[in-house]
């Protein structure tokens, strides 16, 4: 190989280098710029941390009963928020509930995330009948809704938290996949990538170092919007006795027990609903503006 060869190399090496982090560093210029990204962001951040430290935020035992407190209002002295149907602080399950929540969001699309992502990416690289009998098996779950298949999951499994992360898992592999196959089948068909695949190298090494630096941002920020569907999911799931089993705080439960106080104290009845509301729209809008701060063509 000759010098020129060799110092062109380095060059376009230098110019792939420089233009990665152009990119990652344009990706940050537009978050800083987002304002709502930024807010959302804070908000999530907000949210995770409040469950996280519910131990030392909670202001009293939120498994403590006291029938002479029941369905305090908001503001009652020693509970800020009031108290649920058996006199327990609403405030402390809240954050303590949040810790339940958040994992039954996360979890899920964090599995369906390594699953789905390495099925699909399969898939799209190899092509023919492998990719035929993976993502034919993907779009047999396409023929239920995923409300109802969750639901069908769970209920077969048995309520539990166990079984309501894996149902959920099931129910967000299929489309982690097909987003993932979709990225990789284009990413495959690149000049780079088969100039690699004529040097030699492995199917192994491809996928490692060429395939999954272009294909994990998009995937990443599928599966980051997928989070908020989790939470509704895996609180609905809990409101109708298949997810987290009483007296544990959990948002979902927390709003099955709460139905008939609704007539006695509907603010307090709410509390959980809002607290679904905020967390799923907060982690909505921040996908958004991740998906959109990543976008090459803006």
């Amino acid at each position: 190989m000759t010098d020129t060869t060799i110092n062109d190399a380095s060059v376009d090496t230098a110019q792939v280098v420089v233009s990665s982090r152009g990119y990652w560093a344009t990706v940050a210029r537009r978050v800083r710029r987002d304002p709502v990204t930024l807010f959302f962001g804070a908000v999530v951040l907000l949210i995770i941390l409040s469950a996280v430290f519910a131990p030392l935020l909670a202001p009293a035992d939120p498994y403590k009963a006291s029938m002479i407190l029941r369905l305090k209002p908001l503001g009652t002295e020693g509970h800020l928020l009031g108290t649920d149907e058996t006199g327990r602080d609403m405030l402390s399950r809240l954050l303590y509930g949040g810790r339940l929540s958040l994992f039954m969001g996360i979890m899920p699309v964090l599995y369906a995330l390594v699953i789905g992502g390495a099925l699909g990416i399969i898939a799209g690289f190899v092509g023919g009948a492998t990719n035929m009998a993976i993502m034919r098996t993907m779009d047999v779950f396409y023929a239920f809704p995923s409300v109802l298949l969750a639901i069908a999951i769970s209920g077969a499994l048995g309520a539990g938290i166990g079984n309501a992360v894996l149902s959920l898992t099931l129910v967000f592999i299929p489309p982690l996949a097909r987003v993932a196959e979709s990225v990789t089948t284009q990413v495959r068909k690149l000049d780079y990538v088969e100039a690699a695949r004529a040097s030699g190298a492995g199917s192994l090494t491809i996928i490692r170092v060429h395939v999954l630096a272009n294909v994990l941002g998009s995937i990443f920020i599928y599966a980051t919007s997928l989070i908020s569907v989790s939470i509704i999911l895996a609180s609905g799931l809990s409101f109708l006795g298949l997810g987290v089993k009483p007296p544990e705080p959990e948002w979902g439960l927390m709003l099955n027990t709460l139905r008939q106080a609704i007539y006695v104290n509907p603010t307090i009845a709410a509390l959980p609903g809002v607290a679904i509301f905020i967390t799923s729209l907060s982690f909505n809008l921040l996908s958004d503006g991740l998906r959109s701060a990543m976008d090459v063509r803006i």
